[in-house]
């Protein structure tokens, strides 16, 4: 008696959580993830039409100096929650070669085609690290066209040029 009245309980909890399976997709957040391993620096030029111009990404201009960035990890979920790590964001010439210089502080920009969606600013210490973390403004569009990442400076308010871009992971 007592082994049937235990079978028929588990059997009930089987069918209920069969059932609340069945919900399961409803009531999960949604996992997208955009990410990115990895990161290369900007120069200030490329060759264009075989003469120089400026080397702009998505209208975004670079940092007046080359600069070179040794790590960088960035994951964005599909409610425009971010996470960046960066280390060795450092200029790669002029007189202040292998310095963050200045300002210290960026933000990452995730472009989804034209649309762009910027974080929250992080401090650059001495060594051009940086660990950005929060919200962007809005979730991300589904699906995300074209992902760039680009690390821009931060100042007076306002993002300004880029220093680095994300390599997409697959």
């Amino acid at each position: 008696m007592k082994k049937s009245i235990i079978s028929a309980a588990l059997g009930a909890c089987g069918v209920f959580a069969i059932s609340l399976s069945g919900l399961t997709p409803a009531l999960a957040s949604d996992d997208r993830r955009i990410e990115f391993q990895g990161g290369i620096g900007s120069t200030p030029f490329a060759v264009v039409n075989a003469a120089p111009g400026p080397n702009d990404v998505r209208g975004i201009a670079p940092g007046g100096r080359p600069w070179v960035i040794e790590k960088l990890r960035a994951s964005i979920r599909a409610d425009g929650a971010i996470s960046v790590k960066g280390k060795g964001l450092l200029l790669a010439g002029g007189n202040s070669v292998g310095l963050p210089a200045l300002p210290r502080q960026v933000v990452a920009t995730l472009f989804c085609g034209a649309t762009e969606f910027t974080s929250p600013p992080a401090d650059l210490d001495a060594n051009g690290n940086f660990t950005v973390r929060g919200m962007l403004a809005v979730a991300l569009p589904d699906p995300c066209q074209t992902p760039t990442l680009l690390i821009r400076n931060f100042s007076a308010n306002a993002a300004g040029v880029w220093f680095a871009a994300g390599i997409p992971e697959n």
